[in-house]
């Protein structure tokens, strides 16, 4: 069923506000995914904080225009879909790399990642590296971790002093008793 004007232009609309203004997007081939696999392939990008859209080449190609995805228009072949989050792309990138592993006929056409593009091998070492969530938590380990020591080396002088005259103690009621 052909597309009226007016949806087409509702269409296009909605391709600049998501993808052109999406920093990270990633183009897909769904050629020979069925409907279930394609709703489970949404619910994991979502939960990956992305969102998943099938697109109409043509609109989309005027859609990105001036775009930094404009530089992926000769991707806009056959059916596309993209996947695209303003936020991590690492776990965007993961969620569809693990889903591309159960389904051998799902590809990636190119990519998005921080306005610059990416190969459709980049995306698979892009899935790769540890998301944001971990990296902070190494970053906040890294800098708390000097503090840590420091603080456990103040404490060991009054605590080792404390099990000495402990002992010494000891030892005295000891002899004393004998």
């Amino acid at each position: 069923m052909p597309l009226s004007r007016q949806d087409k232009e509702q269409l296009l609309e909605s391709y600049a506000q998501g993808l052109a203004a999406a920093p990270h997007a990633f183009l897909l081939s769904f050629e020979g995914i069925s409907v279930p696999q394609i709703t489970e392939l949404r619910s994991r990008v979502r939960e990956s904080g992305g969102d998943y859209v099938v697109v109409k080449n043509r609109i989309a190609r005027r859609a990105i225009e001036g775009a930094a995805l404009g530089g992926l228009v000769d991707s806009f072949q056959g059916p596309t879909a993209v996947a695209y989050c303003s936020d991590d792309p690492v776990g965007l990138a993961k969620a569809l790399t693990d889903f591309a592993q159960d389904i051998p006929s799902f590809q990636f056409k190119g990519g998005l990642v921080d306005g610059q593009q990416v190969s459709a091998e980049q995306i698979t070492e892009i899935a790769r590296m540890p998301s944001r969530e971990e990296l902070l938590a190494k970053l906040l380990y890294l800098l708390q971790s000097p503090a840590t020591r420091l603080v456990r080396t103040l404490a060991a002088v009054p605590r080792d002093l404390v099990v000495v005259l402990n002992q010494i103690g000891a030892k005295k009621e000891n002899d004393g008793a004998s």
